[in-house]
């Protein structure tokens, strides 16, 4: 914490460019990687965002999730759970942004639970990382945001 959150721009769900640099200056981030689309923690890790959307999405934060999935089954990810919030793909270079925030498994392939609340500024302000099979706990975030 208290460091320089790493650069990104990845393509959403819907094929748009989505940069940290989009936000900085505005509002924070809530940075949160997952492992895979479609499996059970990581449907209801993002259920809880779109069902508490008020708590994650405001006009100081906006809430970004990033997986190794590649932009086409993000799409039909969103589409079949009606999640509005963009769901980036960290497809190629696979896992090179999850490798920048220090989330991603090598021996999986994938992003471990990574979750990064990124100042205005870019300055990682609070974070947490659970491994690949164990349901993050967000109070850590709305308890860090109040603080903010």
């Amino acid at each position: 914490m208290g460091t320089r959150a790493p650069s990104f721009s990845l393509r959403d769900q819907n094929g748009a460019e989505v940069a940290l640099a989009d936000h900085l200056g505005q509002r924070h981030v809530l940075l949160v990687f997952y492992p895979w689309a479609f499996s059970g923690i990581c449907t209801g890790e993002l259920t809880e965002i779109r069902d508490d959307l008020g708590r994650f999405v405001t006009e100081d934060v906006q809430v970004v999730t990033v997986s190794c999935d590649a932009m086409f089954s993000l799409r039909a990810y969103a589409d079949r759970d009606g999640y509005f919030f963009p769901l980036l793909s960290d497809f190629w270079p696979h896992g090179e942004v999850a490798r920048a925030y220090g989330v991603f498994d090598e021996e999986a392939g994938v992003a471990r639970r990574g979750t990064f609340l990124i100042d205005p500024d870019g300055v990682i302000r609070w974070s947490l990382v659970s491994g690949i099979g164990e349901r993050r706990d967000f109070s850590g975030y709305h308890d860090a945001l109040a603080r903010a």
